[in-house]
């Protein structure tokens, strides 16, 4: 029988790349699975973190096993790229970071004695091999642990794009579900039968099939099948293949299934099982502060309780292949998913990129293909961020297709940038859309969401239109009496998710809603609000310890779980003798207590505001209570608003006089230039950001001149990740995100630049 052998501890590491070991190097750190080396340097903010090869080395004796039987290595992820040795013998090379691949390694190893397996792993930059540039840090590492397989000679097959050998497609009928059941069996012969035995919920047998081994796929009916129906209902069978001889099981192979039918309509949205579903729910990244991405099964359930907490029905998993933990627990919990590949941000010229997605494709839909969670492939990203490459549109078709071949039981879908033109040769190539819209955030006003999707709903009926993306950040420090966009505060992020749930769920067209993001999450090149090398944007805190308003303001639209929140809690210290109180609830109605007396009851819907709420010298208790609900805050009154509420001055974005008047000076030098000039050797607005901050006064130009024509204060760590893009496509961008650029702005950028030599 199948043996899997847990192989995670005692691991020998080396940070450097100092070439495969010859004997175990006792002189390397030791760690345990998983594992990443950008636990800290990807989310300290120090604006840089150890992309490269590193090292793990384990010795280990061979299995013991019976004669004829094999031994696989199986790694279930090595970012960005991993190259498996045994005792010197290269066993497998995998590129892509986020997917599992296996080895066999029998014919490697010593029978007697230790052996030595050495795993170099490289996170650094390599233009085959996806992704090239996104708003997350590349953690580096074995993340998700390693695992050694042993099987008889004639087993399951272990060498396909790392899947499990057992495929199920349910198909849903009149009177139950018609089963359709494919197995890969490796060196068999007609000794050897596969049997297939389906088990309910509650381990009950509802049906068995037998078949040769030479000829195992089989159709089998399932009557009265209970559905999976999403998170009201997230029923799940057991398959379980095993490899017969004669009288003996020599291999196994168990998988869990659910039995769904779903479709999306251009006008009624996502139907499930013939009911329609609105899908409103969150984006997932994999980290947690200091401890990168590499996360136990104990961590995957506990973010996906969460997720349940705050009442999302669908996850969209950004912007790669998730832990198969992650996807069992979205099975489990009844979330509808989004996968996607990490075709993230920019295409590479490199033409080896291409099979590269293809084969993270293959990946991820091989190995994936049995959750019932999942019902839509994620083609890619916000590809155009650096403009539409040549072969483009053709490698996007070519992608879609190949889904449909590896799975024609699911959608595939895209998501657009929000500058993505409405006539790029990108749309209609997937089977539904969706747009990254950041309205009220990096740029124009919140309201210019709904008016964006009602135009573009108005003028493409037919498209499947989705909002893949939207959100702003929300630091739990800054609180602020007038909330305003960019202010960083929690209360703007909440004001901004008040608007953007209520638009939302008034639009049954919308197919899909992803909040970006449900966590916190590590981006070492950002520096923004004070925080740096993550982005701020979750519900809940990096280090999953603090929901954040946001978090219960969803809870109130989403979650049927009575409940009642008063928000301000972070605002404890109050320097006016009355305040205005809000509280979030699913309940018709709320009653507010101050000092345990009953101040005013309102009737609302889901956004409870008590104004004049007097405060009391020294501290005052408030309570809000709904049905049998209660929270409750402590205030305290004080002469002075504490600083610490306030951003710093230096890092609020719409104070941007110092560069405003940088932008006057350089238009009034620049008043007798009347058109672009690109002389050779000189910087223009036709170089790349990259090659910009190469320069130290051309980069200073460009900083100066995006914080006068945004009045946002970008970085030049956070340029880095548009480095392959034009001060040009810039420009494209910003205006399509709601920025109007000041006058002749781009001919006085351009001007000034062309004053700096190469």
């Amino acid at each position: 029988m199948r043996q899997v052998i847990n192989f995670d501890h005692n691991w020998y590491f080396q940070k450097e790349n100092t070439g495969m070991p010859e004997t175990l190097p006792e002189d390397w750190e030791v760690v345990d699975l998983p594992h990443t080396w950008n636990g800290v340097d990807g989310q300290d903010g120090r604006g840089d973190y150890h992309r490269g090869t590193c090292w793990y080395a384990k010795s280990f004796r061979a299995p013991k096993r019976m004669e004829g039987s094999r031994v696989y290595v199986e790694i279930l992820a090595a970012a960005l790229s991993g190259r498996v040795y045994v005792n010197g013998t290269e066993a497998v090379y995998h590129e892509g970071g986020f997917s599992s691949f296996r080895a066999d390694i029998t014919d490697l190893l010593k029978e007697n004695g230790e052996n030595l397996m050495a795993i170099e792993v490289d996170n650094s930059q390599k233009s085959n091999i996806y992704p090239q540039m996104a708003d997350f840090t590349f953690y580096g590492g074995l993340y998700r642990g390693v695992n050694l397989i042993v099987v008889s000679e004639a087993h399951f097959d272990l060498d396909f794009f790392g899947a499990p050998g057992l495929k199920i497609t349910p198909k849903v009928t009149g009177q139950g579900a018609m089963l359709s059941l494919e197995a890969w069996v490796k060196n068999a012969d007609e000794d050897y039968t596969v049997r297939y035995e389906i088990q309910n919920a509650l381990g009950v047998t509802e049906a068995e099939a037998w078949r040769p081994a030479d000829a195992p796929n089989v159709q089998q009916f399932l009557p009265e099948a209970h559905l999976w129906q999403g998170v009201d209902d997230p029923y799940l069978y057991t398959c379980t293949a095993s490899l017969v001889r004669r009288n003996e099981v020599v291999d196994e192979v168990t998988q869990r299934f659910g039995i769904r039918e779903f479709s999306v309509d251009p006008e009624k949205g996502f139907f499930l099982n013939g009911r329609p579903m609105k899908l409103r729910g969150v984006s997932r990244h994999q980290d947690i502060l200091y401890r990168g991405n590499a996360l136990t099964r104990e961590d995957h359930y506990r973010d996906a309780e969460l997720i349940r907490e705050v009442g999302a029905n669908t996850v969209r998993l950004a912007h790669y292949q998730h832990s198969q933990d992650f996807y069992d627990a979205c099975d489990e919990y009844g979330f509808i998913v989004w996968a996607e590949i990490p075709y993230i941000s920019t295409q590479s010229d490199d033409p080896a990129a291409h099979e590269n997605c293809r084969s993270q494709m293959k990946d991820l839909i091989c190995q994936s293909y049995n959750h019932p969670s999942i019902c839509f492939w994620g083609i890619s990203n916000e590809i155009t961020i650096c403009g539409e490459k040549p072969g483009m549109a053709e490698n996007h078709r070519d992608l879609n297709a190949l889904v449909k071949e590896l799975d024609d039981t699911r959608l595939t879908t895209i998501a657009h940038v929000s500058v993505t033109p409405e006539d790029s040769p990108l749309h209609d190539i997937t089977d539904i859309e969706s747009y990254n819209h950041y309205f009220g955030w990096y740029g124009g006003e919140y309201t210019k969401n709904e008016e964006w999707l009602d135009h573009y709903h108005s003028k493409y009926p037919k498209r499947c239109i989705g909002l893949s993306e939207y959100g702003a950040e929300g630091i739990i420090t800054y609180q602020p009496d007038e909330p305003k966009c960019r202010d960083y505060s929690e209360a703007y992020q909440a004001e901004y998710h008040e608007h953007m749930a209520k638009i939302l769920m008034e639009r049954e067209y919308i197919w899909s809603s992803h909040v970006w993001n449900m966590f916190d999450f590590g981006c070492a090149a950002r520096n923004e609000g004070g925080v740096a090398g993550r982005n701020n944007k979750g519900l809940v805190t990096l280090d999953r310890k603090i929901k954040k308003e946001a978090f219960y303001l969803y809870k109130a639209y989403w979650s049927t779980e009575p409940f009642v929140y008063v928000c301000g809690k972070r605002y404890a210290r109050r320097a006016d003798n009355t305040t205005t109180v809000k509280v979030y609830s699913n309940r018709p109605s709320v009653s507010l207590y101050v000092g345990g007396r009953l101040f005013e009851t309102k009737e609302a819907d889901k956004i409870f505001i008590f104004e004049h709420v007097p405060l009391e010298e020294g501290f005052t208790a408030v309570t809000a209570k709904a049905d049998s609900c209660t929270d409750s805050l402590t205030l305290e009154k004080v002469a002075e608003k504490p600083r610490i509420y306030t951003l710093p001055q230096e890092e609020e974005e719409d104070d941007n006089a110092g560069a405003a008047n940088w932008f006057d000076q350089a238009a009034a030098e620049m008043a007798n230039v009347t058109s672009l000039e690109f002389p050779e050797g000189y910087y223009s607005i036709n170089d790349t950001v990259d090659d910009i901050l190469k320069n130290k006064d051309a980069s200073n130009i460009l900083s100066n001149s995006i914080s006068a024509m945004t009045g946002m204060k970008i970085k030049g760590s956070m340029l880095k990740m548009v480095g392959q893009k034009t001060l040009k496509d810039m420009a494209d961008m910003m205006g399509g995100m709601g920025r109007d650029l000041p006058e002749n702005a781009m001919l006085i950028l351009n001007a000034q630049l062309n004053k700096i030599k190469k």
